[in-house]
């Protein structure tokens, strides 16, 4: 049988409306080597986003206890780091190149704040991530916290200290976004499942395998990339709920051809060279089937979400260690990619509230979590995965690929997605497969609509 080249290509659209521009330098690497001397004498350096997350994961390991967080400054392109308390490691920090400011909330403090919004607020459309902006967690409820249930989060947070947490209200409700990027399917019982590739990688075996959403994964074994094709790749392993949302999926025929790339419209390309972690602040880039290329930016880390459960009307889908950005999305757009210019994996597409038109936020699995607990590399063979990641990027991840499986929790009615093709066109948007349909309803959506509305970002002029 000869290879199959992977019809599949990373997280992208047949066609987009208002397809993304890439000009021929859009990937170029910002040239570093006149900030070499404002490093060695103290004084910030110029970086690229890439660059200012591998600075910020070695200044972590560097300063310890010390470290409190750190963002980058989009508009200086630079490096800011939160430190508590001076000493010789915040020296040592200046030297390489940050911006070092002094906090009060060092990490174990924002860390405890969570641990007490995780045990006292765990309620669904609710969910938290640390600001290193504001050096404080950051807590956001959608319209359905309202009575008693708004109450117990604004005391919760208020027990917190004003200089700890703050609290907000989002529009709309917090939800799980099936789909995103080119499309893939699955028949179960009471209609089609629709979710999205994230990024092709290389199994711990050597086999060809992709990531996508957890709750993908947990609502469906076997996958295709037609609507009513016959399966080309299995679920190997999901997490969801649980520590991340994540799935790897390998494809059946192990001379599967898999791209590392991500395919932006329009024809056009993004090689996807590394995995790396997200800095506050940094410029990101999400492809999804539904709403073609969008951009905006990182706003919270170790984001925690409280899904209304699919199978529980009065349980909670707790999702923890995700990325949070104000990057919009809408139904279809799950499991897809988070990327940026220079070509680095981020994340892949879980949930959110908002649309494409009012705006809203985003969250997303770290693409760097989900490789440790997979052991899947990157690309042909894992070339260059998980290089822009710094000493011990996943450290923090170890253990992640224990919830593998947790799905089950979940159920078969964890995505009601319904099956649109790639491409489909008209009624893609409405498909609500019978019995898988319904959970839609309950208010924790899962999305699945094709990818023929065109996004307006473009991958120039950006960080």
């Amino acid at each position: 049988m000869p290879k199959r080249k992977a019809a599949i290509a990373v997280g992208g659209v047949a066609a987009l409306g208002a397809a993304a521009l890439l000009l021929p330098n859009a990937m170029a690497s910002q040239d570093n080597s006149q900030d070499q001397g404002a490093a060695a004498a103290g004084t910030a350096r110029t970086l690229k986003t890439t660059d200012a997350s591998t600075l910020a994961a070695q200044l972590k390991q560097s300063l310890g206890g010390q470290f409190a967080g750190a963002y980058y400054d989009s508009a200086r392109k630079q490096l800011v780091v939160n430190a508590v308390g001076d000493g010789a490691a915040v020296a040592r920090a200046k030297s390489a190149g940050a911006v070092v400011r002094q906090v009060e909330n060092s990490t174990a403090d924002l860390q405890s704040a969570a641990k007490t919004l995780r045990t006292k607020a765990a309620i669904p459309g609710t969910a938290w991530a640390v600001d290193p902006r504001t050096n404080k967690v950051i807590v956001s409820a959608d319209s359905t916290v309202t009575g008693a249930k708004w109450d117990r989060l604004e005391s919760t947070v208020d027990g917190l200290g004003s200089g700890t947490a703050t609290l907000k209200k989002t529009g709309g409700t917090f939800k799980t976004f099936v789909s995103g990027g080119d499309a893939i399917f699955s028949q179960v019982q009471g209609g089609n499942v629709r979710c999205s590739l994230g990024f092709n990688v290389t199994a711990a075996d050597g086999s060809p395998a992709f990531l996508t959403a957890g709750h993908c994964g947990v609502a469906a074994k076997q996958w295709s990339d037609s609507e009513t094709g016959q399966p080309i790749a299995t679920v190997d392993q999901a997490t969801f709920p649980g520590e991340g949302d994540f799935s790897l999926v390998k494809y059946d025929d192990p001379a599967t051809q898999a791209p590392s790339e991500v395919n932006a419209g329009n024809g056009q390309t993004v090689a996807i060279t590394q995995a790396a972690e997200a800095t506050v602040g940094s410029t990101v880039f999400r492809m999804g089937s539904t709403t073609g290329l969008h951009d905006g930016q990182v706003t919270g880390l170790d984001a925690t979400v409280n899904f209304q459960s699919e199978t529980d009307p009065n349980g909670v889908d707790t999702v923890t260690g995700l990325i949070q950005t104000d990057v919009c999305a809408e139904p279809g757009d799950s499991g897809g990619s988070l990327f940026t210019q220079e070509g680095a994996a981020i994340g892949l597409t879980s949930g959110g509230s908002g649309d494409c038109t009012s705006g809203g936020e985003t969250f997303f699995q770290p693409v760097t979590a989900a490789l440790a607990a997979t052991g899947a590399t990157l690309g042909d063979a894992g070339a260059g995965a998980g290089a822009g990641a710094g000493a011990g990027a996943g450290d923090d991840q170890a253990g992640a690929g224990d919830e593998a499986g947790a799905g089950d929790q979940a159920g078969a009615g964890a995505d009601d997605q319904a099956g649109a093709g790639a491409g489909a066109g008209a009624g893609a948007d409405d498909q609500a497969g019978a019995g898988a349909g319904a959970a839609e309803e309950k208010g924790t959506k899962h999305h699945h609509r094709n990818g023929q509305r065109g996004g307006t970002s473009s991958l120039t002029g950006s960080n």
